[in-house]
């Protein structure tokens, strides 16, 4: 009789677990979330919100800054408390709070598809991101260099990313994100001082843009998925309460809350005076990247380029350290595939192709913004939370907790439609007059 293949050793099994569970060691600080969160939320959206406001408008646009900064803030407030909502038990992953709230089947077809839209459309993002301030940095120190196209500035930012994809979990990035944080608050404030260093430009117009009705209701709508995607975080936030201790005389949510409260301060005296100050600078005609419209004093705008540059790095592998354990998970699980170097340099390796090629492919950085802010952001920073909440929590009918939830559900799904469709029709309305690969 043939036997079958042998069963796989505890100790096999043991080097799965370990391989796939990332770092169940969990010993980071509070303050670690707060730059890790500073990091995934205070990303290259700070840098268009100048423009989204062009196209709102001073009072609209002002009030749906606050609304968001608020809504995402209590729903933050919320993902931190439901990772232990359960007693004995840590939802680590946005996927396993789904499958908690929505049930085992149904859950991680509501929570996946969004949270693998807003990581990976955001490294998308970043390599476009990365690739244009790293052109506009080498511009500006060497001006007699011979020019090179933006296609092959992003593919040499992309290079970066297939060396650092190789770093195992996300304290193994502590340092990176860290760097990235300081440079995120270093940049909007150059940005900000150097709008207001700059002045108003001559003739500065502060009323709304002149195009068709059709046309311009679409980049309304695209403004909102702009200022969305400049509120993320959540698709990210449990991986990271995750990685920090817990007992039940302290649990995690304690110091997390701690570090989301220092992440929003930073967020807050990051995003408003670059929306404002911005706008205020130059009005309608602002650039969708505000640092590309200032050019003195050269050296510090050349910084604050590279301090994007170093930024985007950083959030780049915050979003994607969740995509490389699942996929790795997927590869040891399904496909039989060893833990080990070899799974790892595969999986990483073809995730960072792949976003590489898709920035290189569509590098309309404005419009990127507006697509995945309303298909992906809304949902995971907007309403989804809310919804757990609803499932989970159960508050009282008609309290003001069941009030406030449902109107933040209704106002993020409005945000979801909207900029979705306005963000592909202009990346379809941009791609068709631009010569891709140039």
């Amino acid at each position: 009789m043939v036997s079958s293949s042998p069963p796989t050793s505890k100790e096999e099994q043991s080097s799965i677990e370990k391989w796939t569970e990332g770092d169940p060691a969990r010993r980071a600080k509070w303050w670690y979330s707060t730059f890790h969160t500073v990091t995934a939320m205070i990303g290259a959206g700070v840098l268009s919100l100048p423009y989204a406001m062009a196209y709102l408008g001073w009072g609209p646009g002002t009030m749906v800054l606050a609304l968001s900064w608020c809504m995402t803030l209590n729903t933050m407030w919320q993902m931190i408390q439901l990772h232990e909502c359960v007693p004995g038990t840590r939802f680590d992953r946005y996927i396993d709070l789904g499958r908690h709230a929505f049930g085992p089947k149904l859950g991680p077809w509501i929570v996946l598809p969004q949270q693998l839209i807003v990581q990976v459309g955001c490294d998308i993002v970043y390599m476009v991101t990365g690739g244009k301030c790293l052109k506009k940095f080498m511009e500006m120190a060497c001006e007699t260099c011979t020019p090179i196209r933006q296609s092959y500035w992003i593919l040499i930012f992309g290079g970066i990313h297939f060396l650092l994809s190789q770093l195992p979990n996300f304290n193994s990035v502590a340092g990176v994100s860290l760097a990235a944080a300081v440079m995120s608050l270093s940049y909007s404030s150059i940005a900000w001082l150097g709008c207001l260093g700059h002045g108003r430009i001559d003739n500065v117009s502060y009323a709304y843009k002149h195009t068709s009705t059709a046309d311009y209701m679409f980049r309304v709508f695209n403004a909102l998925g702009q200022i969305s995607f400049a509120f993320a975080g959540h698709a990210v936030v449990l991986e990271i309460q995750a990685t920090i201790p817990s007992t039940p005389e302290k649990p995690s949510k304690i110091p997390m809350w701690k570090g989301a409260i220092g992440a929003y301060f930073i967020n807050a005296i990051c995003y408003f005076p670059v929306a404002l100050v911005g706008y205020w600078a130059f009005g309608q005609d602002v650039d969708d990247n505000v640092l590309m419209a200032l050019k003195r004093p050269g050296w510090l705008i050349a910084s604050a380029n590279l301090m994007v540059v170093v930024h985007v790095i950083g959030s780049y592998q915050v979003y994607a350290m969740p995509v490389f354990a699942m996929l790795e998970n997927m590869m040891i699980k399904r496909l039989n595939f060893p833990p080990g170097i070899a799974l790892r340099l595969v999986t990483r390796t073809a995730y960072v192709a792949f976003t590489l090629f898709a920035g290189v492919t569509f590098p309309f950085f404005g419009d990127l913004l507006g697509f995945f802010g309303g298909f992906g952001f809304a949902p995971t920073s907007y309403f989804l939370p809310c919804i757990m909440w609803l499932i989970i929590k159960k508050p009282k009918r008609y309290s003001t907790n069941w009030f406030i939830n449902w109107a933040s559900i209704i106002i993020g799904m409005f945000i979801m439609v909207a900029s979705t469709i306005g963000g592909f029709r202009n990346i379809v309305t941009d791609a068709s007059t631009y010569r891709f690969y140039t």
